[in-house]
């Protein structure tokens, strides 16, 4: 991922020397294991711990010759170590050190993300308490339906990262697996003792049958929950979009006082921060189908996952970091402005009571079709007119004769939009 999308806590975590990092930690931890059980000399950890040292130049130069990754890397720990580095690796096979790093990296970056998730939470969960009874309208294809609140609004996101901080949690947990079982997952040269001590050691659990790797449908279940969250970012960001523009306007990103919002218009102020999250989540998405087509490998292992995963583990972790983040501050900052929302309820001059009104004369005696065609030839005409829907009702003598203008008057209440908000946001909030 380039710089300017990368955080550094997350980026560190792909790092060369990082990653180089952990697979001596495995290789010295599944050495720790075989001194345990007497299978290699006492202190050879001990000795390769004080000698080796991470080169990640050296072990390209190494790589660059070899055409192989492992064994570049251990040859350069040997080059440091001595002979004692002789021990290490024995009966393990490439993927045992490569797939348990892989995971644990996903684990960490995962660990990272819902820490980003718990931030977004807090800064969702205070504007919606904050606009719990601010007024606006509610839309459905764009078109202005029922009055809601903008906390309502808000409240629907809070529940969503919810649900995706769950799903993340459940992912970091399924891939949080470690398989060291040799070339093909059979322990035929190693202790199974030794995969548990090293699991043990690194906070990963056994993984139960490997082949020569640990099975992918593991990794496709991580990647489409980072893919399912970058879809909830980017719903967040058009909503955002959508209520910013010049027209809506009940939004509003922050605009710092010496931003420039256009090169060429100096009146813009433009959403480029949910237009970016749109972006990013686009992006993040891409990982998720060849992260499920690495799943169908070839017999116990091929790596065309390889290159795959070299991308999508850095790039999506990475990118999924900066994009809740972005958006936590987005909402944090976000300019809002009740005073718009009133006006824009008022633009259809109290059409949307319609159903309102529909119901109090099905239940006077009116047919639903009956009731159904007297409210929408008043709320047509009265959107055609740009005039009172509440005028037009109580102009119409057919409801009239069944409904009394007092009681009509008490249909076109706020209150009744907003009465059960209480109700949504206890049970929303208890957990």
């Amino acid at each position: 991922m380039i710089e300017r999308y990368s955080r550094k806590e997350i980026k560190n975590i792909w790092e060369d020397y990082n990653r180089y990092s952990i697979w001596l930690e495995i290789e010295l931890a599944a050495a720790e294991a075989m001194e345990k059980l007497n299978i290699i000399p006492k202190g050879v950890v001990k000795k390769v711990r004080s000698k080796a040292k991470i080169n990640p130049k050296r072990i390209l130069q190494i790589e660059n010759k070899v055409k192989h990754d492992i064994i570049a890397f251990l040859t350069s720990i040997t080059e440091r170590a001595g002979k004692e580095a002789r021990y290490l690796h024995k009966g393990m096979t490439s993927s045992d050190v490569l797939d348990t790093c892989f995971n644990l990296q996903l684990k960490q970056s995962g660990e990272i993300l819902l820490k980003d998730i718990n931030k977004l939470l807090q800064s969702i969960k205070k504007q919606a308490l904050k606009h719990k009874f601010t007024l606006c309208i509610g839309r459905s294809h764009g078109i202005h339906a029922e009055p809601i609140t903008f906390g309502l609004k808000m409240l629907t996101f809070y529940q969503e990262f919810l649900r995706n901080k769950k799903r993340l949690e459940n992912s970091i947990k399924e891939i949080s697996t470690c398989a060291i079982s040799g070339a093909v997952g059979t322990f035929a040269n190693i202790d199974p003792r030794v995969e548990g001590y090293v699991a043990k050691k690194l906070k990963l659990s056994v993984e139960p049958i490997s082949t020569q790797i640990i099975p992918r449908d593991r990794h496709a279940q991580f990647f489409s929950t980072l893919g399912i969250i970058a879809s909830s970012i980017e719903r967040f960001a058009i909503e955002i979009r959508h209520l910013q523009r010049t027209e809506v306007l009940e939004v509003e990103e922050f605009f710092g006082k010496k931003q420039k919002g256009s090169s060429a218009m100096p009146h813009k102020k433009n959403p480029i921060l949910s237009e970016n999250l749109t972006g990013l989540a686009r992006l993040i998405r891409s990982s998720v189908m060849p992260a499920l087509e690495n799943i169908a490998l070839w017999h116990e292992r091929d790596i065309s996952h390889s290159a795959v995963e070299r991308n999508i583990g850095p790039d999506a972790t990475i990118a999924l970091d900066f994009a809740l983040n972005r958006l936590s501050n987005v909402v944090k900052n976000l300019n809002i402005y009740p005073k718009n929302m009133k006006r824009n309820l008022d633009i259809t001059n109290g059409i949307f009571f319609s159903q309102r009104v529909l119901l109090e004369l099905t239940t006077a005696g009116f047919t639903r079709e009956q009731s159904y065609k007297i409210v929408q030839k008043n709320a047509m005409q009265a959107w055609k007119e740009n005039s009172s829907f509440y005028d037009k009702i109580i102009s119409d003598s057919q409801i009239t004769k069944k409904i009394p203008v007092n009681k009509i008057k008490k249909l076109f209440d706020f209150g009744y939009h907003t009465k059960k908000i209480n109700i949504i946001f206890n049970r929303s909030l208890k957990n």
